[in-house]
């Protein structure tokens, strides 16, 4: 109960954060809005192709749209760790009678509710265009897409306090996320990839999710990847989370 005290404090007060500058929150959905507006509509046509989802452009791209928010979202949300670390409030807290796991599962809290935020934004932009889901199947998706954000949330987290460095945090996660959309299937079903790239995709978790996540906005509950992709999202969230607590301790 200590635990979930000192984290609910910690969590109100991010969110009273944000409360001070919620155009960062709309921000954030400027990139989904824009390719949801201007490339998910160019999908139609090559929708018919063997191999490609059932359903249409746009109930093929906006669960792409949806893991690629769970993406870049939460693995940049290391930088304003960074600058809370320099204003010495890390330091403050490492007087503070709290437990060591309350900040880092506050921070990610937040992280994970400013997400599905916006990723509810975007599916009702997608159904004002047409889109017709199975709203079971959104529901259980947008459990993916948090257990994703919490994932990516602790990474990002570990690895600012383990950089320290803006730069070097900007530059790698840079290299890391690019290839981890386009061995994905966020762009274009990975069916339609040649073989080579489908096996090298096998390794990206992210794949499995964007193939759930269609699944379940389909309504194929039946679908393998649905389990998969949760269990795997689980497993990597545990052990991300660990990460973080561990990496929070020294700068605590």
């Amino acid at each position: 109960m200590k635990l979930f005290y000192e984290t609910r404090l910690l969590f109100v007060r991010n969110v009273r954060l944000s409360f001070r500058n919620p155009a960062w929150i709309l921000f954030g959905l400027f990139q989904p809005a824009c390719y949801l507006l201007f490339f998910a509509p160019l999908l139609d046509p090559i929708s018919r192709i063997a191999g490609f989802p059932a359903g249409g452009g746009m109930l093929a791209f906006t669960p792409g749209c949806m893991v690629l928010m769970g993406i870049f979202g939460p693995l940049y949300s290391g930088f304003g760790l960074l600058q809370e670390w320099r204003s010495g409030f890390l330091e403050r807290l490492h007087v503070a009678p709290i437990s060591r796991w309350a900040f880092p599962l506050s921070k990610i809290g937040y992280d994970v509710l400013v997400l599905l935020v916006q990723v509810i934004l975007i599916v009702l932009l997608a159904c004002l265009m047409g889109l017709r889901p199975d709203i079971r199947g959104v529901l259980l998706s947008l459990l993916l897409i948090a257990l994703m954000g919490a994932f990516l949330s602790a990474c990002s987290y570990a690895l600012a306090l383990w950089l320290q460095s803006e730069d070097a945090l900007s530059s790698f996660l840079s290299t890391l996320s690019i290839p981890l959309m386009l061995l994905s299937g966020i762009m274009l079903p990975l069916s339609l990839a040649p073989v080579l790239l489908r096996l090298i995709a096998r390794v990206n978790p992210f794949s499995y999710a964007v193939t759930a996540t269609r699944a379940l906005f389909q309504g194929n509950f039946l679908s393998g990847e649905i389990p998969l992709s949760f269990g795997l999202m689980f497993v990597l969230t545990l052990l991300a989370l660990f990460w973080a607590v561990r990496s929070f301790k020294p700068a605590l």
